[in-house]
């Protein structure tokens, strides 16, 4: 599933390396759409946290959404500021579930999304294509996608925001995705996890890809061990890559959980935030 996020990315000359920022997700945090997710993200000493929108369901919007009430905004952004935490982006994690090919109401809800970005002031909206929009498997999805992305690209372009989609797709895919769109305001999530679990050249699917095509990156590999213990995930190699592309941005963790105790939120994402942090952040 689910990145680094910048909300978008800007090149530049990296030789001493890019601006890299550490969120964590409220929904993995135990707190979807709670306020008490910001200050546990400072508490984590992240830099950021990705708000999730809540579940679709069977509505054309999302449902439980508090984030449409003012107070519930004035609340997040207080919190924000207090605890020096920004909001790194919003998440549409209920298309995990849809088809966004095929829903009716998938264009309004990213419509939605993106109005609850400009009030809550970020720049990048999160939305995954789940198994049963997977463009990997389903191929014949991808024209109904596009016409969809297009549409949602014109209102994004006016809200100055970007969407970041996470598909199956390899880079390449991914790139001829973006052509037919056609629209900066519509980049790639892209996810670490994903592409090693799919046996692909993590480092040369980022360089196909391009620092202006990656909106975000989710950089856990599934859950079971910290960053750190995890052979398969190599930061430091990560961020040369990332530094040698003139990209930089937001590192969001999802999962990474140690296996012996998934369950307490602050030890695993306070560990694995200060391991990010030493690789990326390091002066």
């Amino acid at each position: 599933m689910i990145a680094l996020v910048l909300s978008v990315p800007v090149l530049t000359s990296c030789s001493d390396g890019g601006e890299y920022k550490v969120g964590v997700v409220d929904l993995m945090l135990l707190k979807r759409q709670k306020v008490e997710a910001v200050t546990l993200a400072s508490e984590i000493n992240a830099d950021g946290l990705e708000v999730d929108m809540g579940r679709l369901g069977h509505s054309t919007t999302f449902e439980f959404n508090t984030l449409n009430k003012d107070a519930v905004v004035a609340q997040y952004k207080e919190a924000a500021a207090s605890g020096n935490v920004e909001i790194a982006c919003l998440s549409m994690s209920g298309f995990l579930s849809k088809d966004f090919s095929a829903e009716e109401g998938s264009v309004a809800a990213v419509k939605d999304c993106i109005d609850m970005m400009v009030r809550i002031g970020t720049k990048v909206g999160y939305l995954p294509l789940g198994r049963r929009c997977d463009l990997l498997m389903n191929p014949e999805k991808t024209d109904a996608v596009v016409a969809k992305l297009k549409e949602i690209a014109e209102y994004a372009a006016a809200n100055d925001v970007v969407i970041a989609v996470e598909t199956s797709l390899d880079a390449d895919g991914e790139l001829k995705l973006l052509e037919e769109v056609a629209s900066p305001n519509i980049k790639i999530s892209f996810s670490v996890g994903n592409t090693i679990r799919s046996e692909r050249d993590l480092f040369g699917e980022l360089k196909i890809l391009g620092a202006e095509n990656i909106a975000q990156l989710h950089v856990s590999n599934g859950d079971g061990k910290w960053i750190e213990n995890d052979v398969d995930m190599d930061m430091p190699r990560l961020k040369e890559t990332l530094d040698d592309m003139g990209w930089d941005g937001w590192l969001i963790v999802d999962r990474s959980r140690d296996k012996d105790n998934p369950g307490d939120v602050v030890w695993n994402y306070s560990a694995n935030v200060k391991y990010l942090k030493s690789i990326f952040q390091k002066k």
